[in-house]
Order: C-alpha cells, then sequence, then structure tokens
C-alpha cells in the first residue's frame, strides 16, 4: 500500500501565506496524532553552515513550532555536531552559528538542544537489524524525546545524490562516532606537518590510541575505535578523516543509521520536507550556490522515504534552470541529481532504505487543497 504524502506548492494570496500553508500542510499529515500534551518534542533541523543561506527559514520553524505549542507539547531545536572541523563541531559553535543564523529563542519560541552533547558524544547504542550494523550510535537527546518532528531542506549532495529526510535522519541524528561509521572503514591520521604536538588529542583519547613520543602525534590503528573525539579537540586540524568510504555504501549505513534514529517512536514521527532553493550541494558548505530548479513546495507524512522518493520525483519533474551548475537532464523529466553529479546512483539510499523496512518508495501524493 502507497505511504500518504501530502504536498502543498509554494503559490499564496491575501487569503492564505506560505506560513498558514505549511500549518495546514502539518494538520493534513497528522502533526495532532504525533504531538500531545506534556511531550517533549525534538525537532530536528540543520542549523546552515556560515557562509551558507539555502537552510531552511526561521520563520518557517517558528510556525512549526508554535503549532506544537498549541497541541500542548514541549519543542526543542536540535542539530548535531560535525565530523569535520569547522563552524559546528562543538556544542558551543554550533549553537552560536544556529543563532546567527535566526535560530534565537527570541525568533523561533523553543531553546536550541544539541542532540549530541558538547563534543558529539553523548549518545546511546540502538540496536538495528541491518545488513551492515547490528546497533548504531545515536544522539541521546533524540532517543529521549517524546516525538520527533523532521525538517529537512531537500537539496543535491555530492556523496548521495541528493540529501533530504533520510540524511538528515541518519546522519543529522548520529554522534561523531556513528558519522566516522557512516563515512569511512578507518580511524582519523595525523598531518605531521600541521601537528604542533600540543597534547590536545592525548588528553582528549580514551583508548590510549595517540602517543606524542616521536615528537608529533600518532595514531594507534589497532587501539583506535573510530570515536572521532581527537578531531573535534585538534585547533591546529592535523587529525583528519580518512574518507575512503564508497558512496553506495555510505548511503547504506546511513539508511541503517536513520533506521537506529527513529527507535522506538513508532506513531510519533512527522517529516517536513521544503523543496526550495535547490542548491547542488550540502548546506554544510560555507556557501550555497544558485538552485537547480525552480522553488517546487513542502512536503510531509510519517514515511520517510516515501517523502525522499516524491521530492527528488518532483524535482526531477521540473525545469532545470540555465547558468546553474546543471550540466544536463534539464528538461523535465530529467535526472536533476545525475545532472550535476552523475557517478552517483542516488537511489541507493532510497532501496536500502526500504529494504532495511524504514519505509516504502511506493507514494500516494496528496495536494492539498486550496483554501
Amino acid at each position: 500500500m502507497p505511504s500518504p504524502v501530502y504536498f502543498c506548492d509554494i503559490r499564496s494570496s491575501l487569503r492564505e501565506n506560505l506560513h498558514d500553508k505549511l500549518e495546514r500542510l502539518m494538520e493534513a499529515a497528522g502533526v495532532g496524532q504525533v504531538v500531545k500534551p506534556g511531550e517533549l518534542v525534538a525537532i530536528k533541523l540543520h542549523f546552515g553552515e556560515r557562509g551558507g543561506h539555502a537552510y531552511i527559514r526561521p520563520t518557517f520553524v517558528r510556525r512549526v513550532v508554535d503549532r506544537v505549542h498549541v497541541l500542548g507539547g514541549k519543542p526543542f531545536l536540535t542539530d548535531s555536531s560535525t565530523l569535520y572541523p569547522g563552524e559546528r563541531k562543538e556544542a558551543v559553535s554550533a549553537l552560536r552559528c544556529g543563532i546567527e543564523h535566526g535560530f534565537a529563542y527570541a525568533v523561533v519560541n523553543a531553546p536550541l538542544v544539541m542532540c549530541d552533547g558538547l563534543r558529539g558524544h553523548s549518545a546511546r547504542r540502538v540496536a538495528v537489524n541491518g545488513e551492515i550494523f547490528k546497533s548504531v550510535d545515536i544522539g541521546l537527546e533524540i532517543l529521549e524525546a517524546d516525538s520527533l518532528l523532521v525538517l529537512s531542506h531537500f537539496k543535491c549532495h555530492e556523496l548521495t545524490g541528493f540529501g533530504g529526510a533520510l540524511k538528515n535522519l541518519g546522519m543529522g541524528c548520529s554522534s561523531r562516532q556513528g558519522k566516522l561509521e557512516q563515512h569511512s572503514t578507518l580511524g582519523p591520521k595525523v598531518s605531521a606537518k600541521h601537528c604542533t604536538a600540543c597534547g590536545a588529542c592525548l588528553k582528549a583519547c580514551a583508548h590510549q590510541a595517540i602517543d606524542l613520543g616521536s615528537g608529533v602525534a600518532a595514531i594507534d590503528a589497532e587501539l583506535c575505535t573510530g570515536c572521532g573525539r581527537c578531531i573535534s579537540v585538534c585547533e591546529e586540524q592535523a587529525i583528519r578523516i580518512q574518507w575512503n568510504e564508497a558512496a553506495p555504501l555510505v548511503m547504506q549505513k546511513m539508511a541503517e543509521y536513520a533506521l537506529g534514529a527513529v527507535s522506538g517512536k513508532q506513531g510519533k514521527l512527522l517529516f517536513v520536507n521544503f523543496i526550495t532553493q535547490v542548491s547542488p550541494a550540502c548546506d554544510c558548505y560555507g556557501h550555497s550556490d544558485a538552485p537547480i530548479v525552480a522553488d517546487v513546495g513542502i512536503v510531509a507524512g510519517s514515511d520517510p522515504v516515501a517523502l525522499d522518493q516524491a521530492c527528488a520525483d518532483l524535482v526531477n519533474q521540473a525545469p532545470g534552470l540555465p547558468g546553474t551548475a546543471l550540466q544536463n537532464g534539464h528538461a523535465p523529466g530529467g535526472d536533476k541529481f545525475r545532472g550535476v553529479y552523475p557517478q552517483i546512483d542516488w537511489e541507493a539510499q532510497l532501496v536500502h532504505a526500504e529494504k532495511v523496512g524504514l519505509g516504502r518508495r511506493s507514494y500516494q501524493l496528496i495536494r492539498l487543497e486550496e483554501s
């Protein structure tokens, strides 16, 4: 049986603006059944990287928060630290970035809570019935929340073809160790050229896997568990990730991590994808390139696989915009994601997510009636 996916376009009028349509869309998708009085409601989104601008606008997030308040829930906005060094590598920098992008309490009417703690290690292993993983490392606050609303900016992605609800769940809800498990089969490596032997990594390592005896940090591959603590504390960025995992396997791992992120929340999930400013790369970059198609609309539902499939189809059905990163597939029906990243089989994440029982690729698109 196809999963229902509720859709509204971006048309608005004096009678109903887009914020009002978003609220009506959420009601149609069942937010009233997901959120109950007194519950702690995690609203997972991407705060965006400094310099970028394609992340979801705070005014839309505020409307989601307000609706949760009306339903009696206790909402908080949440994101996780990044694996790589940058503006969001730990909670202090990430929260500052979120506030600078407009997600301050005064704007969104909800507190900001990092789902993986101060340095990306507040997490718990969750059992999953995957083909690759039997357990995954998920941010503790995602697991502790009573309900989970996932707001995702749908766009292209250089490793997974596109990023939507599945990526927001799998990568966005995992700990630092979880992100490393998805991206690499190897532990971090040290650039001797950049290492100053300050000892910060030595203190941070909980497994005695780092030695400074040679004058620079050296990581013992047999003792290293791949937790990534050393990456976050190295101010010189001398400790680096070995990005050695092939794209199809990353997508399969991501799907199994997404399965862990929704563990124990049957009937307590709602996903909202914004198909706006469909940029050619991840929002983790410090810039947002020109969108490859015009804004399409917003979709909502309880099945993240169906939601992402519907978004991919809607983007592909749209005409591509000239003068952008889109190299081919401009005609309606053309593959926009391969038009930007021809080597990426973006359907792999959908195929595997369906295979492990996260949802269905078949969907029924239900268009929101005009008010």
